[in-house]
């Protein structure tokens, strides 16, 4: 009986024992035990990109091209009229030589007045200006002017109009020309004429 008694005892002594060793490697455990850490979830960063700017350019309206009109007409000889019916007076284009085709009373002539070289000598019948332009009549060949003034003018203020390099005046049965070595003037009916220029001249 005493032996059942001391071997219940020693059994209740050895699980006590057991037991407070069991607890105190618990709590070395949870003291050892490193802590149990959470992490914090991430932080998000949302990144929005600044909008890119767009440059629209606009096609140009459409038109509609008119067609270029036509090129203007070629100048007309420009002439000027005398109160007397049928006479033309012009210039040459540099305005050097006054021109003119004019009917008188007692003949038709075309001429031109102004500076003019080389000049033949001057005639003892000439007793005032000689040799400052050239005509020729209805009868015989040019000849050089003995005059005291102009002659072949419409008398307004200013030099007459010119007759411009390729025109031509054509009247009273002369035709007068102009060209790049000077004006020239002959009469239709006798073939005889003149050529004027500043420097050089002919006559036939």
């Amino acid at each position: 009986m005493v032996d059942k008694r001391l071997a219940a005892a020693a059994f209740l002594a050895v699980s006590a024992l057991l037991t407070a060793c069991g607890s105190e490697s618990g709590a070395e455990v949870a003291a050892t035990s490193p802590p149990s850490v959470t992490s914090a979830p991430a932080a998000t960063t949302t990144t929005t990109a600044a909008p890119v700017p767009v440059t629209t350019t606009l096609a140009p309206l459409s038109t509609t091209t008119e067609p270029a009109p036509p090129p203007p007409p070629p100048p007309t000889p420009q002439t000027t009229y005398a109160p007397l019916q049928g006479t033309y007076y012009f210039s040459s284009p540099d305005g050097q030589f006054q021109c003119g085709i004019v009917t008188l009373p007692s003949r038709t002539e075309a001429g031109c007045q102004g500076a003019t070289t080389p000049v033949p000598p001057r005639p003892e019948s000439c007793m005032i200006s000689w040799g400052n332009g050239i005509r020729v009549t209805n009868e015989g060949a040019a000849e050089f002017m003995c005059s005291g003034g102009a002659v072949y003018t419409s008398g307004g203020e200013t030099v007459d109009p010119p007759l411009e390099v390729g025109q031509q005046i054509v009247g009273d049965g002369y035709t007068c020309i102009s060209a790049a070595d000077g004006i020239s003037c002959n009469n239709d009916e006798t073939g005889h004429g003149f050529r004027i220029a500043a420097d050089s001249n002919e006559t036939f």
